[in-house]
């Protein structure tokens, strides 16, 4: 994440105020989610939350592209139609 150039306070402002756009619910050992947030680039958060310890676990972050995502950076593109 820091290595990308993505600061901790842009996760954390993704967290709050994004939008979850994708949930895993099978993930392990907990369930987690991509969420979405712009405000001066578009920035993808995937974070997990143990409920019971009630922590969130940041797995990772970066920058969407057009080669996965569609315009509107929330809508993935299906990998059958390239």
């Amino acid at each position: 994440m820091l290595q990308r150039g993505i600061s901790r306070k842009k996760v954390k402002e993704t967290l709050l105020k994004g939008e979850l756009i994708e949930h895993y619910k099978n993930d392990k050992p907990f369930k987690s989610g991509l969420f979405f947030y712009e405000t001066d680039k578009p920035l993808h958060v995937v974070a997990s939350l143990d409920e019971i310890e009630v922590k969130v676990y940041v797995i990772t972050a970066y920058i969407p592209d057009n080669k996965h995502f569609l315009k509107d950076f929330k809508t993935r593109i299906n990998d059958e139609k390239q």
